[in-house]
């Protein structure tokens, strides 16, 4: 016997003492699923059976059993649960979160649970309690469904338990398997001739039949249609709506979400006592003239119709109103309620219309959501939702959304098939914003206070816990720039893996072997800057709309905070875009603002105190202190004292200090004002609605190239290297080609995959190891890191919470760079960039 169950819901088992509830869940259900009142009462009493513990007990199981639903997860409830007080909680549990209650019933013989109890030692009862319970339970049964349980399941034998089997089911509206691409299609209210025209801008063909009817359509390239509900009322050819919707569902190529008057109008056709306005008056009429199988195809299609659908893999959500994060997903009367209805304020407007519930102003899930029902002007983005309703049976377009490109296509109502209670465009003029619309450049400290978790399209969520929050904010308020500029922080970078070799800590041998692991064949050795890493947006002009602000950009660091004195970045600035113009690139990438990634040089332009306190000082000591204790001991040695073994310690000491001061002296020379300040960008980050992490990091130098002949005396060149992981000359290429480079005094490389943003078996694949030279590690560990028995030490760094740390701080960069090109509000990007401020205050070894 299976038994059905569906996915996310509250299991709820129903027996006497001794019906073999418990053995049933150990049997069919994961441990972790299983809350027995039995445990709950050990946990507060320190005793199973003390019947004096209950009331904490199933206290203590529904606040843990709301825990796990607020999850979504699976919960069993192992009691008795034979009377109806004690269900009634439960099915109240299940409807709070939206999940559906299922009750399964183990009715086997008295005599059975008499004889189990009588075995077992802590069963103290007499057979009257479970009389008792199998009265309440007898009694119970028929009632089951009306108390709210979806669905009931009785096992009326041992044999029926025994041969019981669970079978999870997916719920109806959960089609994440379904990954597109997909195009979502507004309110079309019996529009049909629009729908087709639209559907043929789509590129889909449509099917007709003998009689020249449309009946189906079908997109070359396997697009499916989505369409948020309301197919019907109002418009001037239900029926036609009706019958190519449902021949695309029929074949496949279309699912259909429902609406408020699809939903309506399968209650009409059932023959419900429903109010014929809005529109139900024509679509009964318009169907009267169809057959009656094409009515009764209808009544069944419109009341299958499932409320809402989760989409590829839970990052599409379509619904009819709209629906909050914490309904997808979900199953309730609650959750169908608000897909179809929406949510209203108990406000009416000038028009007697209700006014709804702004939801999408305080949306912050992670999911696209798209819908309909209450028509707008203009489909727009808010908060990642977008209203598809563009008023086609009024007058206005029928609009649909491809995603995942995000592409809005629209045709033009072929006149007003209905007139409006609410114009679209009151007195010809654009709608007020609403009162409570969130502007779009806006922050809120609850958008950053507290755990916060961020979804990013590249590595699923990830979590800021509270005292990182409060750091970042700290900086972030007290040092940063302007927020609507920090557009983006540049990731950690990760180290490369500690070499075994005898002289070195980094090699570039095993920054090859490790990409040749994960499958990459083809990477970039780039020279790494000993500068400042730093970010570089600038406008083509003093005042640009989308950041909404004045000015020309700005220049941070990786915190955030500004590089210069206002009047100094400004002349940077203008140096930028005076040679991005010279290159042309305002017009070849169709832009108005460049977001550059880049190295600032020298590194005592900003790294001055740094130098000078902490660096400096050390190798002034050191050279204060060596001299005179060298010449002390070669006197003594002279004399005839054993001082050798301390002679040549201190020989080796000098020689690290002054090798000390020749690795952190390289990267510094004066400048005066700007004059001496060297920029070397190294990938151009995002323009105007475009990103490029999608371009081979070859193009991104060849552009940077372009910049450096427009400038050369403000831009540097990053020099490079293409390396075959797989083949041991071109391998052996970029080893010679770092040693040079570090024998020369450099910093080291940084090894890149070639092809930039670059996912592997186990999710994204670093985007870059630095592998660095002797010398300048020697600035970072101390002057004497490479004594051998230091270098010994060294080696047991470890690089597992660094490289994880890269790896979160790279996805959410993307994630804000994406954001940003898409137009998101200032919100949603500063949501990523605070993020990655939050992380960069993990307890992670600063050296590494």
């Amino acid at each position: 016997m299976k038994l059905s169950i569906p996915d996310m819901s509250l299991v709820v088992l129903i027996g006497a003492s001794g019906s073999g509830k418990s053995t049933f869940a150990r049997t069919h259900f994961a441990p972790t699923q299983v809350l027995s009142s039995d445990f709950f009462r050990g946990l507060v009493a320190d005793d199973e059976n003390d019947q004096s513990a209950s009331a904490d007990a199933f206290d203590a199981l529904h606040y843990v059993a709301g825990k796990r639903l607020a999850a979504g997860r699976m919960t069993v409830i192992d009691a008795t649960n034979v009377q109806r007080s004690a269900r009634s909680t439960l099915v109240g549990l299940a409807k709070e979160h939206n999940v559906l209650p299922v009750a399964i019933v183990l009715d086997v013989p008295g005599s059975v649970c008499q004889e189990r109890n009588a075995e077992r030692s802590d069963r103290d009862f007499g057979p009257h309690v479970v009389r008792k319970q199998r009265a309440d339970l007898r009694g119970s049964l028929k009632s089951l469904q009306r108390e709210g349980f979806r669905r009931v399941h009785v096992l009326r034998s041992v044999e029926d338990v025994e041969a019981a089997s669970i079978e999870v089911q997916p719920l109806l509206n959960d089609k994440r398997a379904e990954t597109g691409p997909f195009d979502v299609i507004g309110d079309v209210h019996g529009c049909r001739a629009e729908l087709e025209e639209l559907l043929g801008d789509l590129g889909y063909a449509i099917e007709r039949d003998g009689e020249q009817r449309a009946v189906g359509a079908a997109h070359s390239a396997g697009r499916r249609a989505v369409f948020v509900g309301d197919l019907v009322d109002r418009g001037p050819d239900t029926p036609g709506v009706l019958r190519l919707v449902m021949g695309m569902v029929a074949a496949g190529t279309a699912l259909v979400v429902c609406g408020n008057h699809d939903d309506k109008l399968a209650r009409a056709l059932r023959g419900r006592n429903v109010g014929l306005g809005h529109g139900l008056a024509e679509s009964l009429a318009q169907l009267s003239a169809e057959p009656a199988d094409f009515r009764k195809q209808v009544e069944e299609f419109c009341g299958g119709l499932i409320a809402h659908y989760v989409l590829d893999g839970g990052k599409l959500v379509v619904a009819h109103a709209g629906l909050p994060e914490r309904y997808h997903g979900r199953a309730s009367g609650t959750v169908r309620g608000f897909a179809l209805y929406g949510e209203t304020t108990g406000e009416t407007d000038e028009y007697g219309l209700p006014v709804r519930y702004p939801w999408a102003d305080e949306y912050r899930g992670g999911a696209m959501v798209l819908y309909g029902h209450t028509p707008v002007p203009e489909a727009e983005w808010i908060n990642g939702t977008m209203c598809l309703d563009t008023g086609c049976v009024f007058g206005g377009k029928l609009t649909a959304l491809r995603y995942p490109e995000r592409e809005v296509v629209s045709v033009a109502a072929q006149r007003v098939w209905y007139e409006p209670s609410r114009p679209l465009l009151p007195s010809g003029q654009p709608p007020p914003e609403p009162v409570s619309r969130r502007e779009p450049g806006v922050l809120n400290l609850d958008d950053v206070a507290g755990r916060r978790s961020v979804e990013t399209r590249h590595h699923g969520r990830i979590s800021v816990q509270p005292e990182r929050a409060a750091a970042a904010l700290e900086v972030m308020s007290r040092f940063a720039i302007d927020p609507r500029w920090l557009v983006y922080l540049p990731p950690t970078m990760a180290p490369v893996a500690t070499s075994d070799r005898p002289d070195v800590l980094e090699h570039p041998e095993e920054a090859f072997a490790a990409y040749r692991a994960l499958g990459v064949q083809d990477v970039l050795c780039e020279e790494k800057h000993m500068g400042s890493r730093a970010v570089v947006l600038v406008c083509q002009d003093d005042a640009t709309g989308r950041f909404g602000i004045e000015g020309s950009g700005a220049v941070h660091t990786r915190t955030g905070r500004p590089f210069f004195a206002p009047e100094q970045e400004a002349e940077l600035l203008s140096g930028v875009r005076a040679a991005a113009t010279s290159a042309g690139l305002w017009d070849e990438l169709d832009t108005d603002w460049l977001l550059l990634d880049a190295e600032l040089m020298p590194w005592s332009a900003k790294a001055g105190a740094l130098i000078t306190d902490q660096y400096a000082s050390v190798g002034a000591a050191a050279e204060a202190a060596l001299p005179p204790a060298l010449a002390s001991l070669t006197a003594a040695a002279e004399r005839g004292v054993d001082v050798g073994e301390l002679l040549a310690k201190t020989r080796a000491r000098a020689g690290n200090a002054s090798a000390y001061r020749d690795a952190y002296r390289r990267y510094c020379w004066p400048t005066e004002g700007l004059r001496g300040v060297r920029l070397a960008p190294f990938q151009l980050l995002a323009t105007d609605g475009r990103t490029y992490h999608d371009r081979e990091h070859s193009w991104h130098l060849k552009l940077a190239d372009r910049l450096v002949q427009a400038d050369s005396e403000l831009f540097a060149t990053t020099r490079r290297l293409a390396v075959d992981t797989t083949d041991p000359t071109s391998t052996a290429a970029g080893i010679a080609w770092w040693e040079e480079l570090t024998g020369a005094g450099g910093e080291g490389v940084v090894v890149k995959p070639a092809a930039n943003l670059t996912r592997g078996k186990r999710g994204l694949v670093q985007p870059g190891l630095k592998v660095r030279g002797r010398e300048y590690l020697r600035i970072i560990y101390g002057p004497d890191y490479t004594e051998p028995a230091n270098l010994d030490r060294l080696r047991q760094r470890g690089l597992g919470r660094k490289r994880g740390l890269a790896a979160r701080e790279y996805a959410l960069g993307l994630e804000a760079l994406e954001r940003l090109a898409r137009g998101e509000p200032l919100w949603r990007v500063h949501e990523c960039v605070f993020a990655v401020l939050a992380l960069e205050s993990e307890p992670v070894d600063p050296r590494l």
